[in-house]
């Protein structure tokens, strides 16, 4: 099923699962879409920024692509196609779709720097993937350099019709999101999902800026899901509670150059994927960063248990 503008809930930003000497670790890429499943995501996004997609061949990246959607049975999954070259970016659009995705993922590149300069490469990106693709504009200046106001981005979503989604990862990006939904309002933007990233640093108050979800890969995806649902239901107190527990953890995963690596030694000690290991070049823990991470999940653990990871995972020592 393609991506809409009524896309909502929570869509998980997958890490790219390797073995220690690099090889790409398909196994993991399977159990890690049947956790995402099982604890209620519905989509996973692919070969993101996280996904450490510059680090793999055009042949790797639709590997990895077209194993995560084949393998996922309940949630959309969204492929990073982000590329240098549009050349690049079209074929693994068309392989992706081709595999069953339900929508593919732009970013844009750092040299863009002008609102014509954006608002054109867009456009080509668009016709280059084709207009039977649906695409999500990644937003996320803080890491690519580019800032999007919301005029330019409502100008990029009305030129395109199949941009049906919004990354949001803008910091500060609350008023962002409430100048977009009162462009919605006075009718001169069409329907747009709204799903926000940024580690879920910010989730509880852009909930209720009026996102439509999260889409970020914070290793407990089970939190973003609450978060969601219960800000959907109206417990502004208990989704801000839950989330306070977790915030602590969140903010040492948010970490500029490490945050992946803390990501995959949780989602190790959880018994998801088999080994941290990032492709070279990539950040390693410390013994001393590992011991950090296990306090910040025994205090999580007080609040919610599904952070009591114990001792007996094979990636605490």
């Amino acid at each position: 099923m393609k991506l809409t503008a009524d896309a909502k809930g929570t869509f998980a930003i997958a890490p790219t699962p390797f073995h220690d000497d690099g090889r790409i670790d398909e196994r993991s890429i399977d159990r890690l879409t049947d956790f995402y499943e099982e604890v209620g995501c519905d989509g996973v996004t692919v070969l993101g920024i996280l996904g450490e997609a510059p680090k793999l061949d055009a042949a790797e990246a639709e590997q990895v692509a077209v194993r995560y959607v084949k393998r996922a049975k309940k949630m959309q999954v969204i492929v990073g196609v982000s590329a240098p070259g549009f050349a690049t970016m079209r074929s693994l659009a068309r392989a992706s779709m081709d595999a069953g995705a339900a929508g593919v993922m732009i970013a844009p590149p750092p040299s863009l720097r002008t609102d014509d300069q954006i608002v054109g490469y867009f456009k080509q990106a668009a016709e280059a993937i084709g207009p039977d693709v649906p695409w999500v504009l990644q937003d996320y200046p803080l890491t690519l350099t580019v800032v999007f106001t919301p005029a330019v981005i409502r100008k990029i979503v009305m030129d395109n019709p199949n941009c049906v989604m919004l990354k949001h990862e803008d910091w500060p990006g609350l008023e962002k999101i409430t100048t977009l939904r009162g462009f919605q309002k006075d009718g001169s933007l069409r329907p747009l999902s709204i799903l926000c990233g940024n580690g879920g640093t910010f989730l509880d108050f852009e909930m209720e800026r009026g996102a439509d979800g999260a889409m970020t890969g914070y290793a407990f995806p089970e939190l973003l899901i609450d978060v969601v649902n219960l800000s959907k239901a109206g417990k502004r107190d208990a989704a801000h509670d839950l989330f306070d527990a977790h915030l602590p953890l969140i903010r040492y995963e948010q970490q500029p150059g490490v945050g992946l690596t803390v990501r995959k030694y949780v989602l190790q000690k959880r018994g998801i994927i088999a080994s941290s290991a990032q492709r070279k070049p990539g950040a390693t823990m410390t013994a001393t960063a590992k011991a950090e991470v296990d306090y910040l999940l025994s205090r999580v653990a007080k609040f919610d248990k599904r952070a009591n990871l114990g001792p007996q995972s094979s990636a605490a020592g």
